[in-house]
């Protein structure tokens, strides 16, 4: 009753840990499982979602993916159910020998966010193998003599399988001779030992066979069995003994071909030849033990003739026979146990355990770049692996669990900088002395929109001739962008400002592309001196940035004006000048002055006299520079008493414009003083009969209004600085220009000889230019010049320190709204505020 309870107890405990034999646990954050070797393929471990907590959606949406550090890939993710399954055969043997524990580590990956979470499966042992014996016969020679109780070791089976379910015992089949004995050796690993129970009779039994069978402890059990064949001998009744059963030692693994592992000694009782021992290894010593050791027949002693590599084989137990030269050979054992000691002699390995991507410029410190992980095949402190970035920042490495890091930014990253970095990886072990592995991981940095356009210059200067064609380009500004794609592509466009109460883009417009500004009419020089374009490059970023330059344009002067006479005032007004002089006049004597201005500037303006035509060449001169109207000889009587000259006015132009006025003369006899003008006025213009519209009489009204004003106001301001009557303004060549830095003031005087013309420009960019002219005595011989000021912004100090550097031999003072210069003591100058 008992036996039978006893059986379903077992039968029932049986079918339990067939349906609850998937289990698993977390202890500190980690998954475990534990199943049995031999699984079929696609038998499920365990809900992997489930206990990570991720939902099925995640299983695709994250990426979730299983590594094993062990290389081979024998589980996968069922992504429809979450669970993990069985990919390939799994044999525990084959994996981890004949360790107790047999546990696989899987790394699990997940991603957005990057995620890595470590589980481990216990492959639990079935009894799946059974004791093997090395040979299946084995042949033992004992001599007659043998006394009883003598004991012979036996061949020891193998069984892969741990635990309960590996080898367990020996049973010896029925004998009239011997009996089994068991021993246990170091680590509980049980030895047979055959005992000699009777003496043998050579005479009556020569050969014993012997069924020498192993247990295991597995259900149902499994055996193994080794036929023992036991020859007789005669005499030679002693047999070599060793001073030890067992020898230890521990051998290095860097140790080199030739190193003695041991000598072990034995000694035999006999003499003569049943005394001489020779030592070989034993008849099952296995090919890896004689690949790697020798033994000298002679001595006994054992030296290494292979290279010895700890993660290979860590221990080798090799038996040791020890033979006499008797008849029969008596033979002794002991066996040499050889623990080999771990040298530093393998390098880290770095593994990437998720590839890195694409960071921005922008990735706030501590970013996750990528994961990684670093294994050591040595063992204790030579497999203890430091992970470090010896590139330095803006990366470091921040460590998560065993072996694993997260490689994660650590400070601004900037792709205008560094478009890539290389990180470099170095894995250092603890062994003595260390080894170390490198790595270079490469990781892109993405851009972003963090430069604004920047123009080759932040001001533009440009200069443009008046008259020319419209559509005509002025000047391509370039700006450049640091940024990438997108980020750097400009667009240009103007910036609405206004020129004299217009705005600018009624002037000029900017191709978007290329930054070319065009015209869009011609330019009077006369109605625009100066003006400035705001240029603004836009990126196509999100959101865009923009930078902005001042392009000043400075329109050229051409000589497009004719001179206009402005003295005499009839000839000004188109009218013919009639002057008169007394016919006792002498040779030099000033008959009239004519005074001509011209709307250009520059060379364009200056002007020349010349006495084109004449009733008597011979009798007057024009000064070609003042416009003054003398007599070259006297008087005489034969003199006409009307005389014409028709004076022809020219600038310094190309090409040369003119204009002439026509000055008649009436020689009288008894006049003293001379007459200006003696030209009739109409007091009113004369009624014409034809048709004359409303616009052309008030254009010439306004004209003449104009003329007149401009008249008065200059007359006013040289009668009251000179020291002659009337006025008039000359230009000339031979000019040094002089500028000041703060105004922008610029001075035009000739240092040839007497000043004729002085032209003084200033004033801030956004204004006109201010321009000062000097007026010269149309009845004088000397330099006197007045310079009227427009406006009252300009600092006519500077025109003073300028004046005195370009005259140093005058003294120019500054009182009552006027600058004065005295040259040696000649002539006064007043350039009038």
């Amino acid at each position: 009753m008992t036996k039978r309870m006893g059986y379903r107890d077992w039968r029932w405990l049986a079918l339990w840990w067939h349906h609850f034999f998937l289990l698993w646990i977390t202890i500190d954050g980690q998954t475990r499982y534990s199943i049995p070797e031999e699984l079929k393929q696609g038998s499920v471990v365990g809900n992997l979602a489930k206990d990570l907590g991720l939902g099925l959606s995640d299983i695709y949406d994250r990426k979730l993916r299983v590594a094993s550090e062990a290389g081979e890939q024998y589980f996968s993710v069922d992504a429809g159910k979450g669970e993990l399954v069985v990919n390939d055969r799994i044999d525990r043997e084959a994996l981890c020998g004949q360790s107790i524990s047999c546990v696989l580590p899987l790394q699990v990956v997940i991603e957005d966010p990057l995620q890595l979470h470590r589980i481990e499966v216990e492959i639990r042992d079935i009894n799946d193998n059974s004791p093997n014996f090395i040979s299946n016969e084995l042949s033992l020679k004992i001599a007659e003599s043998a006394a009883v109780g003598t004991r012979f070791p036996l061949e020891s089976a193998t069984d892969p399988d741990v635990g309960s379910n590996s080898l367990k015992s020996y049973t010896l089949s029925k004998n009239d001779c011997c009996s089994l004995k068991i021993k246990e050796i170091e680590g509980g690993k049980p030895v047979p030992e055959l005992v000699l129970e009777k003496p043998l009779d050579r005479e009556k039994k020569a050969v014993h066979k012997i069924l020498l069978t192993a247990l295991d402890g597995g259900n149902p059990v499994r055996s193994g069995t080794s036929q023992i064949t036991i020859n007789v001998l005669d005499i030679n009744d002693n047999f070599p003994v060793f001073e030890k059963n067992v020898y230890k030692v521990t051998l290095g693994e860097r140790s080199v071909k030739g190193t003695v592992v041991i000598k072990p000694k034995a000694t035999d009782a006999d003499e003569g030849l049943n005394g001489e021992i020779q030592f070989s290894f034993g008849s099952r010593t296995p090919d890896s033990v004689l690949s790697m050791f020798d033994i000298n027949p002679l001595t006994g002693e054992i030296t290494l003739k292979g290279e010895l590599d700890y993660e290979t084989t860590k221990s080798y137990d090799i038996d040791v026979n020890a033979k006499d030269n008797g008849s029969p050979e008596m033979e002794g054992h002991c066996r040499v146990q050889v623990d080999i000691t771990d040298f530093n002699d393998n390098a880290p390995d770095i593994v990437l355990t998720s590839q890195p991507k694409p960071v921005r410029e922008d990735a706030p410190s501590g970013t996750v770049v990528a994961l990684i992980s670093a294994r050591d095949l040595d063992s204790a402190d030579n497999a203890k692996v430091a992970l470090q970035v010896t590139s330095g920042p803006p990366f470091n490495l921040k460590p998560s669990f065993s072996n694993n890091y997260a490689l994660v930014t650590t400070g601004p990253l900037d792709r205008e900088t560094f478009s890539e970095y290389n990180i470099e990886i170095t894995a250092t072990d603890s062994g003595s002395p260390p080894l170390s592995s490198k790595k270079t991981i490469p990781v892109s940095i993405t851009d972003v929109n963090d430069n604004p356009p920047v123009f080759t210059q932040p001001s533009y200067n440009v200069y443009l001739k008046e008259n020319g064609v419209p559509g005509s380009i002025l000047y391509s500004v370039s700006a450049s962008d640091l940024d990438f794609g997108e980020n750097a592509k400009i667009s240009y466009s103007i910036l609405d400002s206004k020129v004299q109460d217009v705005s600018v883009s009624s002037y000029v417009y900017i191709n978007s592309d290329n930054g070319s500004i065009y015209s869009m009419h011609s330019f009077d020089y006369e109605k625009v001196k100066v003006f400035q374009i705001q240029v603004q490059a836009k990126d196509q970023g999100s959101p865009s940035l923009s930078s902005n330059a001042t392009v000043h344009v400075f329109i050229l002067d051409q000589n497009d004006n004719a001179p206009a006479v402005i003295y005499p005032s009839s000839a000004a007004l188109g009218s013919l000048s009639h002057q008169r002089m007394p016919r006792s006049a002498k040779a030099g004597h000033l008959v009239t002055k004519v005074t001509a201005v011209d709307a250009d500037s520059g060379h364009n303006a200056w002007i020349s006299y010349r006495l084109a035509e004449a009733t008597d060449a011979s009798l007057f001169t024009v000064n070609l520079y003042t416009g003054e109207v003398r007599t070259k000889r006297a008087v005489s009587e034969q003199d006409d008493s009307s005389q014409r000259l028709l004076i022809e006015i020219k600038d310094d132009g190309e090409p040369v414009q003119s204009s002439t006025v026509t000055v008649s003369i009436l020689l009288e006899d008894g006049l003293h003083e001379p007459i200006l003008d003696l030209r009739q006025k109409s007091s009113e213009p004369s009624r014409k009969n034809g048709r004359i519209t409303l616009y052309l009489i008030v254009s010439v009204a306004s004209v003449s209004v104009l003329s007149l004003l401009t008249f008065l106001i200059l007359a006013v301001k040289c009668i009251r600085n000179s020291r002659s009557s009337g006025s008039c303004c000359m230009r000339r060549s031979d000019c040094d220009d002089y500028k000041n830095p703060n105004r922008n003031l610029q001075i035009q005087l000739n240092t040839d000889g007497p000043i004729k013309y002085v032209e003084v420009l200033g004033g801030d960019m956004l204004s006109q230019s201010q321009s000062f002219r000097s007026c010269m005595s149309p009845m004088s011989e000397y330099s006197d010049f007045t310079l009227i000021k427009p406006s009252s912004t300009t600092d006519f100090k500077e025109v003073i320190s300028v004046l005195d550097a370009s005259l140093p031999d005058s003294t120019w003072t500054f009182e009552s709204q006027q600058v004065s210069r005295k040259s040696h003591g000649i002539n006064e100058v007043d350039i009038c505020l």
